[in-house]
Protein backbone atom coordinates (compact mmCIF):
# COMPACT_ATOMS: atom_id res chain seq x y z
CA UNK A 1 0.00 0.00 0.00
CA UNK A 2 2.77 2.27 0.56
CA UNK A 3 4.11 1.73 -2.56
CA UNK A 4 1.08 2.52 -4.03
CA UNK A 5 1.16 5.64 -2.13
CA UNK A 6 4.40 6.70 -3.40
CA UNK A 7 3.61 6.35 -6.87
CA UNK A 8 0.57 8.48 -6.37
CA UNK A 9 3.06 11.01 -5.56
CA UNK A 10 2.77 10.93 -2.14
CA UNK A 11 5.29 12.21 0.52
CA UNK A 12 4.74 11.02 4.02
CA UNK A 13 2.21 8.86 5.52
CA UNK A 14 1.19 9.48 9.02
CA UNK A 15 -0.59 6.22 10.10
CA UNK A 16 -3.47 5.72 12.78
CA UNK A 17 -4.09 2.20 14.05
CA UNK A 18 -7.14 2.57 15.92
CA UNK A 19 -7.27 2.48 19.84
CA UNK A 20 -10.60 0.81 21.38
CA UNK A 21 -10.07 -0.81 24.88
CA UNK A 22 -12.76 -4.13 23.94
CA UNK A 23 -12.00 -4.02 20.13
CA UNK A 24 -8.73 -2.73 19.05
CA UNK A 25 -6.57 -3.03 21.88
CA UNK A 26 -3.41 -1.31 20.57
CA UNK A 27 -0.94 0.70 22.92
CA UNK A 28 1.35 2.78 22.21
CA UNK A 29 4.21 0.34 22.40
CA UNK A 30 2.16 -2.00 19.97
CA UNK A 31 1.92 0.91 17.73
CA UNK A 32 5.26 2.17 17.16
CA UNK A 33 6.87 -1.57 17.43
CA UNK A 34 4.76 -1.95 14.21
CA UNK A 35 6.29 1.28 12.42
CA UNK A 36 9.61 0.74 13.28
CA UNK A 37 8.89 -2.88 11.56
CA UNK A 38 6.98 -0.70 8.30
CA UNK A 39 10.30 1.78 8.41
CA UNK A 40 12.79 -1.18 7.99
CA UNK A 41 10.68 -2.97 5.55
CA UNK A 42 10.78 0.47 3.41
CA UNK A 43 14.59 0.47 3.27
CA UNK A 44 14.45 -3.17 2.76
CA UNK A 45 12.55 -2.39 0.07
CA UNK A 46 13.61 0.40 -1.79
CA UNK A 47 10.47 2.75 -1.22
CA UNK A 48 10.87 6.38 -0.85
CA UNK A 49 8.23 7.57 1.45
CA UNK A 50 8.22 9.09 5.04
CA UNK A 51 6.64 6.88 7.50
CA UNK A 52 4.79 8.28 10.90
CA UNK A 53 2.53 6.06 13.46
CA UNK A 54 0.08 7.91 15.86
CA UNK A 55 -3.54 6.49 16.80
CA UNK A 56 -6.93 6.83 16.11
CA UNK A 57 -8.58 7.22 19.45
CA UNK A 58 -12.57 6.11 20.13
CA UNK A 59 -13.82 8.04 22.65
CA UNK A 60 -14.35 6.43 25.90
CA UNK A 61 -13.37 6.10 29.37
CA UNK A 62 -10.17 4.19 28.49
CA UNK A 63 -8.75 7.31 26.14
CA UNK A 64 -10.35 9.27 29.00
CA UNK A 65 -7.89 7.19 31.22
CA UNK A 66 -4.98 7.41 28.55
CA UNK A 67 -4.93 11.07 28.88
CA UNK A 68 -4.87 10.90 32.64
CA UNK A 69 -1.30 8.77 32.16
CA UNK A 70 0.27 11.16 29.25
CA UNK A 71 0.20 8.23 27.32
CA UNK A 72 -1.65 9.25 24.23
CA UNK A 73 0.82 9.19 20.43
CA UNK A 74 0.42 12.42 18.90
CA UNK A 75 1.77 13.59 15.38
CA UNK A 76 2.32 17.40 14.43
CA UNK A 77 1.88 19.61 17.47
CA UNK A 78 0.62 17.64 19.82
CA UNK A 79 -2.28 16.42 17.54
CA UNK A 80 -4.19 13.91 18.82
CA UNK A 81 -6.75 12.20 16.35
CA UNK A 82 -10.15 10.38 17.83
CA UNK A 83 -13.69 9.44 16.79
CA UNK A 84 -16.87 9.00 18.36
CA UNK A 85 -19.32 6.78 18.32
CA UNK A 86 -21.56 5.90 15.46
CA UNK A 87 -24.93 5.63 17.46
CA UNK A 88 -24.93 8.91 19.47
CA UNK A 89 -22.70 11.62 21.05
CA UNK A 90 -20.65 10.54 24.06
CA UNK A 91 -22.09 12.13 27.07
CA UNK A 92 -18.20 12.88 28.18
CA UNK A 93 -17.57 14.65 24.54
CA UNK A 94 -17.00 17.99 26.35
CA UNK A 95 -15.40 17.04 29.49
CA UNK A 96 -12.50 15.11 27.24
CA UNK A 97 -12.38 17.97 24.80
CA UNK A 98 -11.24 20.26 27.59
CA UNK A 99 -9.07 17.77 29.21
CA UNK A 100 -6.92 17.31 26.20
CA UNK A 101 -6.92 20.91 24.90
CA UNK A 102 -6.00 22.16 29.03
CA UNK A 103 -3.14 19.44 28.94
CA UNK A 104 -1.86 20.85 25.54
CA UNK A 105 -3.40 18.58 22.70
CA UNK A 106 -4.42 19.77 19.90
CA UNK A 107 -7.47 17.54 18.91
CA UNK A 108 -8.94 16.41 15.44
CA UNK A 109 -11.82 14.74 15.10
CA UNK A 110 -11.86 12.35 13.04
CA UNK A 111 -14.44 12.11 9.76
CA UNK A 112 -17.21 14.03 11.12
CA UNK A 113 -19.62 13.79 8.06
CA UNK A 114 -20.02 10.09 9.42
CA UNK A 115 -22.03 11.00 12.41
CA UNK A 116 -25.28 10.98 11.30
CA UNK A 117 -26.92 12.05 14.33
CA UNK A 118 -25.02 15.36 13.20
CA UNK A 119 -26.74 15.85 10.07
CA UNK A 120 -29.63 17.74 11.16
CA UNK A 121 -28.00 19.60 13.53
CA UNK A 122 -25.13 21.04 11.77
CA UNK A 123 -24.26 23.91 14.44
CA UNK A 124 -22.42 21.41 16.14
CA UNK A 125 -19.67 21.26 13.41
CA UNK A 126 -19.43 25.09 13.79
CA UNK A 127 -19.59 24.77 17.48
CA UNK A 128 -16.26 21.97 17.43
CA UNK A 129 -14.78 24.66 14.73
CA UNK A 130 -15.12 27.51 16.87
CA UNK A 131 -13.82 25.70 19.83
CA UNK A 132 -10.38 25.25 17.98
CA UNK A 133 -11.47 21.12 17.78
CA UNK A 134 -9.93 20.60 14.02
CA UNK A 135 -12.31 18.58 11.79
CA UNK A 136 -10.48 15.90 9.18
CA UNK A 137 -12.64 14.44 6.67
CA UNK A 138 -12.23 11.26 4.78
CA UNK A 139 -11.22 11.66 1.12
CA UNK A 140 -13.02 8.70 0.42
CA UNK A 141 -16.46 10.10 2.05
CA UNK A 142 -16.54 12.02 -1.20
CA UNK A 143 -17.12 9.54 -3.65
CA UNK A 144 -20.01 8.11 -1.76
CA UNK A 145 -18.80 4.98 -0.42
CA UNK A 146 -20.37 5.28 2.90
CA UNK A 147 -23.21 7.27 1.62
CA UNK A 148 -25.33 9.60 0.10
CA UNK A 149 -25.22 11.66 3.06
CA UNK A 150 -22.42 11.07 4.45
CA UNK A 151 -21.42 12.61 0.74
CA UNK A 152 -23.57 15.53 1.09
CA UNK A 153 -22.24 16.39 5.04
CA UNK A 154 -18.41 15.94 3.11
CA UNK A 155 -19.38 18.47 0.74
CA UNK A 156 -21.41 20.60 3.20
CA UNK A 157 -18.12 20.88 5.88
CA UNK A 158 -15.87 21.55 2.30
CA UNK A 159 -18.12 24.57 1.07
CA UNK A 160 -18.19 26.00 4.68
CA UNK A 161 -14.63 26.24 5.56
CA UNK A 162 -14.63 24.06 8.35
CA UNK A 163 -12.19 21.37 6.91
CA UNK A 164 -8.62 21.43 8.60
CA UNK A 165 -7.36 18.16 7.21
CA UNK A 166 -8.26 15.40 4.74
CA UNK A 167 -7.42 11.90 5.39
CA UNK A 168 -7.68 8.49 3.64
CA UNK A 169 -8.95 5.80 6.00
CA UNK A 170 -7.11 3.65 4.09
CA UNK A 171 -7.75 -0.09 5.27
CA UNK A 172 -6.90 -1.83 2.39
CA UNK A 173 -6.02 -1.40 -1.45
CA UNK A 174 -9.51 -1.04 -2.31
CA UNK A 175 -9.72 2.65 -0.68
CA UNK A 176 -6.58 3.46 -2.28
CA UNK A 177 -8.76 2.91 -5.36
CA UNK A 178 -11.17 4.96 -3.92
CA UNK A 179 -8.72 8.27 -3.09
CA UNK A 180 -7.56 7.64 -6.79
CA UNK A 181 -11.39 8.41 -8.21
CA UNK A 182 -11.70 10.84 -5.84
CA UNK A 183 -8.76 13.23 -7.23
CA UNK A 184 -11.57 13.62 -9.90
CA UNK A 185 -13.93 15.40 -7.87
CA UNK A 186 -14.48 18.95 -7.66
CA UNK A 187 -14.65 19.22 -3.81
CA UNK A 188 -11.31 17.58 -3.43
CA UNK A 189 -9.60 20.36 -5.97
CA UNK A 190 -11.85 22.98 -3.86
CA UNK A 191 -10.45 21.84 -0.20
CA UNK A 192 -7.01 21.44 -1.48
CA UNK A 193 -7.17 25.14 -3.89
CA UNK A 194 -8.69 26.74 -1.00
CA UNK A 195 -5.82 27.50 1.14
CA UNK A 196 -6.97 25.93 4.45
CA UNK A 197 -5.83 22.55 4.39
CA UNK A 198 -2.43 21.96 6.61
CA UNK A 199 -1.79 18.43 5.48
CA UNK A 200 1.83 19.57 4.69
CA UNK A 201 2.83 21.30 7.91
CA UNK A 202 2.69 17.98 9.47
Amino acid sequence: MLQRFESMGYQKVITTPHVMSDYYRNSSDTILHGRDRVREALVKEGINIEFEAAAEYYLDEHFDALIDADDVLTFGKKHVLFELAFMAEPDILKNILFKLQMKGYQPILAHPERYGYWHKELHQFHDLFDRDILLQVNINSLTGTYSPEVQKMAEYLIDHDLVTFMGTDCHHHGHIDLVKQAQRLPHLHKIIESGHLKNNQL
